[in-house]
């Protein structure tokens, strides 16, 4: 009895240790964030320094909804929790790319054709409502475009082999999950940027903010994805928050040749709707509300 006393004891000093430095992270990374606005504040003025803040606050709030998606499939494929932290971590790297690469074609275009501005608007509008008002999706693994090519393309194992991506069998190469989980996070952050990206155009087009915004909020996913492993509850609601941001977001956009909203109130906006989905998620009950699947250890 006191053997498993002590090591119930132990799990619960690491589980509070893990919590512990994931949240110094989260708070360093918002708080190298909040150091850049500040500069740019300083250096570019007041106008400048918020559209980077408000495209943080809409990207990041965006990369929360993306952090559900990567709970439910590292729960679906039985990753190991501490194989999660290596696949987050390529999986940063990849996000970076990609959206580095939309992110230049998508301000080419803007700049180039106005009229996509409106495209994107009515997108977002859609976006929005189909994320407050439809049916959620189920994710199908078996069905998974990403997952055929690649089984076509390389032998997979059916077992993983700690953290590799690939391992030998005989002479022959084949790869292991990791990689398929590895490419499905990076297929479906690009199905987000979709949304994430043309959401900060109806802030800015400036090429420096809308990377720089982007790239910040998506730095400290990492960390940010343990601490909703074990808070998540909190952050129940928000995705109804994030689809009434993007249809605001996406109006904005279509009426901005007809009427014109400020930067400040834009932000007022953002904040405060996700301060209540965050509120709403806090003061529901149990049963309310479904959750993804605790992790694997």
């Amino acid at each position: 009895m006191k053997r498993r006393a002590k090591a119930h004891f132990f799990h619960f000093s690491f589980f509070l240790m893990g919590l512990r430095k994931a949240i110094y992270w989260s708070i360093f990374w918002i708080s190298l964030s909040l150091a850049l606005n500040a500069v740019l504040w300083v250096v570019e003025g007041q106008e400048v320094a918020l559209q980077f803040f408000t495209g943080y606050v809409i990207e990041k709030s965006l990369s929360v909804d993306n952090l559900f998606v990567f709970l439910i499939l590292f729960s679906m494929f039985a990753v190991p929790l501490h194989a999660q932290r290596r696949v987050l971590n390529y999986g940063i790297i990849g996000v970076i790319v990609l959206r580095g690469v939309l992110i230049f074609v998508g301000t080419s275009l803007v700049t180039e054709f106005h009229w996509i501005m409106y495209l994107f608007g009515a997108f977002l509008v859609y976006s929005g409502l189909h994320i407050v008002f439809g049916e959620e999706q189920e994710i199908d693994l078996a069905n998974n475009w990403i997952i055929r090519l690649a089984r076509k393309v390389i032998p997979v194992s059916d077992a993983y082999h700690g953290e590799k991506f690939f391992m030998k069998v005989g002479t022959q190469l084949h790869a292991t999950p990791m990689l398929l989980v590895l490419l499905v996070i990076e297929t479906t952050d690009l199905a987000f940027a979709v949304d994430s990206i043309p959401a900060i155009f109806a802030i800015t087009t400036n090429p420096f903010i809308v990377f720089s915004s982007n790239i910040m909020a998506v730095l400290g996913l990492r960390s940010l994805y343990f601490v909703l492993v074990e808070l998540k509850r909190i952050f129940v609601y928000i995705k109804y928050g994030i689809g009434v941001v993007l249809s605001f977001v996406g109006v904005k956009m279509v009426l901005m040749d007809v009427f014109h909203i400020s930067t400040v109130a834009s932000l007022c906006v953002i904040v405060g709707v996700l301060t209540l989905s965050v509120a709403a998620s806090h003061f529901s009950k149990p049963a309310d509300i479904e959750l993804p699947g605790p992790p694997h250890e």
